[in-house]
């Protein structure tokens, strides 16, 4: 069957176009009902998120281009959607007891998640520079509107307001970095790019600079990372966890993505920016988060540190840095969600606990909990046998092999500092004295919690499938 409209095969963007019409469909029903309906759309949310994950899995492999190369679906464009997937519906279920206080009952989060993820799915496959834009703008309007969806909280919308003045001025730096390019280049897409992308081109290095400069704003990568404390700490903890799981997904794969396939011939260009960018961001990530007291902000500098350790992976422009880069995002994302699973549900007395001194005598009071956010922090410090000492392993053999032996010391060493506040969670939970009972944990944040906690502690048992899922993604970019 020719799945096509005006000469344009549709079948690559056929997951986009589903969840865009069932966005559609939700926002139909919401308007109808009110948010009287808002549990029911986030529960026809998670499942028609987990129906496209589906379409994805059982479309045909190889690479398929659509919209005059614009749109592109190969093994890496797939690796990355399932996870941005997978990271947009575990963050809907985490969301489920934040939107059922009557004055926080909104039916447009639900939906806002979808278009903000058909933007992120956009952005995976963009084949040129304005398929990068559209699905950038996309996924960001949305990710503005939910950063300020606690309407009645000042510290929520301070944070919509930050994040939106700098998201566009990110943008405006993307847009004008794109069409230096274009005017260097003659074209917009990556495949031509890569065909006039010479060395000695002072006006498209001037425009890489500055399309990378906007691709760093959204992983939050140093110098660009201004918004990230804030944003984490004044948005709702359910659109932190969101903000820290898929978008960053999205930003990382067409991170990879343009430096990768656009600019082949200039890498050691290039591969000169990530290097500063990841050291500075692992260095920032590093030292920043000893002083904090907020756990929210501390994991925003330890989001900081991770988008740097993953681009470790992406300055050794080689397949095996690709790979790396996937592996890194994909077990980050499980111990993100994993540890706000836990953050969500630190409450005592109805009121939620934020400050990392609430922790205290944790282990006293709620032993499994406990044990699994010990796990997690362990995990994100990179301490073995833990899926995220895997995490850094991939990466940091990638740089050594492309020889890039300083960066990989200076990342070990980063991550030698780094642990020292993840392990002082750790010894505030097991040694201080307890400050009294959190309450239960509720059912959708213990499933959560279940599947990244089990994942992190037993990838070492069985970590062929994600690796080499992995490698066949890292490999269809080249």
């Amino acid at each position: 069957m020719s799945f096509t409209a005006a000469g344009y095969v549709l079948l690559p963007v056929l997951p986009e176009l589903l969840l865009s019409v069932c966005a559609m469909i939700l926002l139909m029903i919401g308007a109808f009902n009110g948010a009287r309906a808002t549990n029911t759309i986030i529960a026809l949310a998670i499942f028609f998120l987990v129906c496209t994950a589906a379409v994805i899995v059982v479309s045909p492999g190889g690479k398929v281009e659509t919209f005059g190369g614009s749109f592109v679906l190969d093994d890496f464009a797939r690796f990355l959607k399932l996870l941005t997937l997978l990271g947009s519906a575990a963050t809907l279920i985490l969301s489920i007891e934040f939107l059922q206080d009557q004055s926080r009952r909104m039916f447009e989060f639900a939906v806002l998640v979808l278009l903000s993820t058909v933007g992120m799915m956009i952005l995976i496959s963009a084949g040129d520079l304005i398929a990068l834009y559209l699905g950038l703008e996309l996924m960001s309007l949305a990710l503005y509107v939910v950063a300020a969806s606690h309407r009645d909280n000042a510290k929520s919308t301070e944070a919509g307001l930050k994040y939106f003045v700098l998201g566009a001025l990110s943008s405006g730096m993307l847009l004008y970095g794109a069409s230096l390019i274009y005017g260097f280049t003659g074209t917009v897409s990556f495949a031509g790019i890569a065909t006039a992308a010479t060395a000695g081109n002072v006006g498209l290095m001037f425009g890489l600079v500055f399309l990378l400069a906007g691709l760093c704003f959204k992983v939050s990568a140093v110098p660009f990372h201004m918004w990230t404390p804030d944003v984490y700490e004044g948005a709702p903890t359910p659109v932190t966890a969101f903000f820290a799981s898929a978008p960053k997904v999205a930003a990382l794969a067409v991170f990879t993505r343009v430096t990768m396939t656009a600019f082949p011939e200039i890498t050691h260009q290039w591969q000169q920016i990530v290097v500063f960018v990841s050291i500075a961001s692992m260095a920032l990530g590093s030292f920043a988060a000893i002083g904090q007291t907020n756990i929210k902000r501390l994991m925003a500098y330890s989001s900081i540190g991770h988008m740097g350790f993953a681009l470790v992976g992406l300055a050794a422009g080689t397949a095996e840095g690709a790979q790396g880069v996937l592996v890194y995002i994909a077990i980050y994302v499980m111990m993100t969600l994993g540890t706000f699973a836990i953050i969500l549900a630190m409450k005592r007395n109805g009121e939620a606990v934020e400050t990392i001194s609430d922790f205290a005598g944790l282990a006293r009071t709620n032993p499994m909990l406990a044990f699994f956010l010990a796990m997690l922090l362990f995990s994100l410090a990179g301490i073995p046998p833990l899926a995220g000492f895997f995490a850094k392993f991939y990466v940091f053999m990638a740089a050594i092999n492309a020889g890039l032996f300083t960066l990989a010391v200076l990342g070990v060493l980063a991550s030698v500092v780094g642990a020292y506040y993840y392990l002082y969670i750790v010894k505030v939970m097991y040694f201080d004295e307890p400050i009294g009972a959190v309450q239960p944990m509720r059912m959708e944040l213990r499933s959560v919690l279940a599947v990244a906690g089990l994942f992190n502690i037993l990838f070492a048992v069985y970590p062929g499938p994600l690796v080499s899922a992995a490698s066949a993604a890292a490999k269809s970019l080249f």
